[in-house]
């Protein structure tokens, strides 16, 4: 490993597709500041509240130190014989098929490249598939479509060159913030508009020109519409549909019979007619004009036809390959378009080859192999299916916990239980996924590994290390090549460094190539290992010296004839519903401050005061008929699982559906997990699971007792029928309640451990309790320091948890301060309200000041506090303060 020797060292942020530059302390101690890099063409120093917070996720808790067979911590040598011996005799016993990686988009491009490579053209198999699956793979499949190739046209300048901007099924204040925040800088100078089309009133909308509330999973029947719309309205580019495209004829007809009116359009999208007829107009007379998609388009039965009706519309109007037009494909992960450059999807090949006679050839040819799979494998859902049925023995998951992440995820669960070995590589100890492992291989994490990641605008840039990896953890491609070796297949893994891994990615990308692959980035394939340590970031194709900001601005495509193709989607009428069980939309998705599973998110204390447990929203005509009442507790069930969620009954929350977070686990709450409610339907064509329509119902849910449990201790699971866990300064919070009779309500010292009686081993303890009100407080106490408390009540109310969770950093609980606590009330003035800017490290109390002496607008509330001049991600909660503040005044 190369550690620079620079004061500070120039990284990636591991976090969503955007591709922010960091600035990180060169051999900096754990959980130190980082920063923005200024000189990052996408954030210019700017950062999120989760990459704001990222130096307080580098620590060592939890982190996977060395290889574990089973709870036997073993050498590396004898982990790696293991797996690669296991794999070896289950490929000859039953064939290559027989095995499968699964992979993810946090891992870099060079740790993909050699995990692909080792997989489809060394063991002869396909069965490699990615976490981003389930998240772009809809998209992917819709590019090659309408483009010839996986290819997302624009750059990050065309939403700032655009009069009009469409975001279609994506919470951009939220899960891209940094660009949002480029996009609203440009409206205030140039007067943009912002569509947004999303079931829920997101942050997002709060900026929007116009909202349009669509009913889930009438996406399709929206463009389609437009399409004909654009047509008739005269806003088709003539000119560029004849040079450039192919197909408008027959998909105009299909359009045509399925869009006989606007207002039917309207009714069956549930939109208002005035408001769908000014969406229609603005389109057809704003010549520039991106449309940018994510979660909500892709993860769909419809996902593919819904990316292709959105593309259809571009074509028609040229709106593509200029500046300030395009279609637009929102990334999820960090290296999500990385991992597909390097074939990390099941139906691609490496560098953007396909799996017909010539492009296998090709990619055999340069791999120098004779047992390159001989077809596309298992796409996610699909494999661990198969995993199931016992047909996959031996599986490989690298750097991502399916567990959680996948619908359906018990049946999941159940499949590796029953799998004969299960390989992790990973650098978190305890998630669900590493509970169903044989083998655990400690995985470098995010700040101790080199290599390259690819954003949402093909933009290269480089994630370099400043700290050395702890314990014994080996960065993933190290791991792979070593298991190659040990299969026999040494002479193609003899990488020393990620350099070498990306100088033969590179050099792939131009063989053969002649122009016929968009993707191509050979003029890098000679970096020196100095050249490659110091890569500034880059767009693809890079042929020669330069990147590539824009691709098709010459009207030429990746298709054999060079020419788009418009494509005829399934027919976008809806079927009428059934008389079903479960009459309510299930929706998943992010919130702001968290990422996937918690796993990195999840060490901030700060990250986890915004959304301190697992919330439900439902509207409020729903929730009155489930007997749900806001801040209490309702079940969600579907027809494969349930979950338990704290009620948040909002107006933004579209009728007849209920939106749940995805990033509660097992290892963080008890049955607050999305992937164990949501169907395992997928989109035929792309096998991207449809995350946003499992049919639900919900019902309130009445606690028979409620508690909170502060330590200073991570706390393990209590063992009742609701709880969630999170971090604290100094400390662990957990929320509890009584869900059944059988459920005791806890003591603390049962949940402490040790030490029971006053002053027994150094410790003191603290006890009120009331038997007519049913309350129970108890706090424990070391040389005058709290180590832990258990508030609990069976009807009251529980106090503010801010004041308590305080103590846990104090150097001394005085007299006063105990009396209070007895008491049950936090102390005159110690409340600070919920954390709404995570960036600036502003609450609520603070915001609510400085509305009462006059702060009257989110930008007053910023000059005053600091809260939202970073990220921008909680502007939407400001205004909300501040609309509830003039509402009391009113009142």
């Amino acid at each position: 490993m190369i550690m620079t020797q620079r004061a500070t060292v120039k990284t990636t942020c591991p976090y969503c597709g955007v591709g922010c530059g960091v600035a990180a302390p060169a051999a900096a101690p754990r959980n130190a500041r980082v920063s923005g890099d200024v000189s990052h063409p996408v954030n210019a120093g700017r950062l999120c509240s989760k990459g704001s917070m990222l130096g307080e996720t580098t620590g060592l808790e939890n982190r996977l130190l060395h290889p574990m067979k089973g709870t036997r911590r073993i050498g590396w040598n004898e982990a790696l014989d293991e797996v690669a011996a296991k794999f070896s005799s289950i490929v000859a016993a039953h064939g290559p098929d027989a095995v499968a990686f699964y992979v993810s988009g946090q891992l870099l491009t060079e740790d993909y490249y050699v995990a692909n490579k080792l997989m489809k053209g060394f063991i002869g198999s396909g069965n490699i598939d990615t976490n981003s699956r389930l998240c772009m793979s809809s998209a992917v499949a819709a590019h090659k479509r309408a483009f010839g190739e996986d290819l997302v046209p624009g750059s990050y300048e065309d939403f700032e060159e655009a009069d009009l901007v469409i975001l279609v099924g994506s919470n951009t204040a939220w899960c891209h913030p940094i660009l949002y925040q480029r996009l609203l800088a440009a409206r205030a100078k140039r007067g943009t508009r912002i569509v947004v089309i999303d079931p829920r009133r997101t942050a997002t909308c709060d900026e929007a020109d116009l909202h349009l509330p669509i009913a889930p999973g009438r996406d399709l029947r929206l463009f389609t519409a437009l399409l004909c719309e654009l047509a008739a309205r005269g806003a088709a580019d003539e000119g560029f549909v004849a040079r450039s495209t192919e197909g408008l004829e027959e998909v105009i007809a299909a359009a045509k019979r399925e869009h006989r009116s606007l207002e039917e359009t309207a009714e069956a999208c549930g939109l208002d007619p005035s408001a769908l007829e000014t969406f229609f107009r603005w389109v057809a007379e704003t010549e520039r004009t991106v449309t940018a998609f994510s979660q909500g388009i892709n993860q769909s039965q419809r996902g593919v036809d819904q990316v292709n009706a959105i593309i259809n519309c571009h074509l028609l109007t040229g709106r593509i390959g200029k500046p300030g037009a395009g279609p637009f494909s929102l990334t999820g992960q960090p290296n999500a378009m990385g991992g597909r450059e390097v074939g990390g999807l099941a139906n691609q090949l490496a560098a953007h080859l396909e799996f017909d006679a010539a492009g296998r050839a090709r990619l055999a040819r340069f791999w120098q192999t004779d047992t390159l799979a001989a077809a596309p494998g298992l796409k996610a859902v699909d494999l661990f299916d198969a995993v199931a049925a016992g047909r996959i023995k031996a599986l490989w998951i690298m750097a991502t916990n399916p567990v959680v992440s996948l619908p359906n995820a018990d049946v999941v669960r159940r499949a590796l239980k029953t799998c004969e070995f299960v390989v992790l590589s990973d650098c978190v100890a305890n998630t669900d996924t590493a509970a169903c492992a044989d083998m655990l291989l400690p995985a470098a994490a995010w700040g101790e590994k080199d290599g390259t990641v690819t954003n949402s605008e093909r933009r290269i840039s480089r994630q370099r290390a400043f700290m050395a990896p702890p314990g014994e953890a080996r960065p993933d491609w190290w791991i792979v090549s070593e298991v190659a070796r040990r299969m026999g297949f040494a002479d193609a893994f003899p990488y020393e460094g990620p350099a070498d891994i990306f100088r033969e990615h590179a050099a792939l990308s131009g063989f053969e190539n002649g122009g016929t692959r968009f993707f191509d980035v050979s003029g890098l394939s000679a970096v020196s290992d100095a050249v490659y340590a110091a890569l500034e970031p880059v767009q693809w194709p890079v042929r020669g010296t330069d990147g590539t900001p824009r691709l098709f601005a010459d009207g030429v495509f990746a298709t054999p004839s060079g020419r788009a193709r418009f494509v005829a989607p399934a027919s976008a009428v809806e079927r009428p519903a059934k008389e079903s069980a479960f009459p309510l939309t299930l929706n998943s998705g992010r919130l702001r401050d968290q990422w996937h599973t918690m796993t990195r998110t999840g060490l901030s204390p700060v990250l986890g005061a915004n959304a301190p447990e697992p919330v439900a929203e439902i509207h409020e005509e729903d929730a009155r008929a489930a007997g749900i009442a806001d801040g209490g507790l309702m079940r969600v069930s579907t027809e494969y699982g349930s979950g338990i969620f704290r009620a948040s009954v909002t107006a933004a929350q579209r009728r007849g559906s209920v939106f749940v977070p995805i990033h509660w686990s097992d290892a963080n709450s008890a049955m607050s997990g999305a992937g164990r409610m949501v169907h395992p339907e997928v989109d035929p064509i792309s096998g991207q699971p449809a995350f946003k329509h499992t049919p639900a119902r919900a019902e309130g849910v009445a606690p028979l007792w409620r508690a909170f449990f502060l330590s200073r201790r991570e706390i393990a699971a209590p063992g009742c029928g609701y709880w969630a866990r999170r971090r604290v300064e100094g400390g662990w919070l957990c929320e509890m309640a009584g869900l059944s009779e059988g459920e005791a309500p806890p003591e603390l010292g049962l949940l402490a451990g040790e030490g029971g009686g006053t002053f027994e081993d150094g410790f003191e303890e603290m006890e009120m309790r009331d038997g007519h009100a049913g309350a129970l407080r108890q706090a424990r106490l070391r040389n005058g320091r709290l180590t832990d408390c258990l508030i609990l009540t069976h009807g009251g109310r529980l106090p503010p948890r801010d004041w308590l969770s305080a103590l846990l950093v104090a150097d001394e609980i005085d007299a006063g301060t105990r009396r209070v606590f007895l008491s049950g009330r936090a102390a005159e003035g110690e409340t600070e309200g919920r954390l709404i800017c995570a960036c600036m490290g502003v609450r609520s109390d603070a915001i609510l000041a400085v509305i009462a002496e006059g702060a009257c607008d989110v930008a007053a509330v910023g000059a005053r506090t600091g809260a939202g001049t970073n990220c921008g991600s909680c502007r939407s909660e400001i205004r909300s303060l501040i609309e509830r503040a003039e509402t009391e005044e009113a009142a």
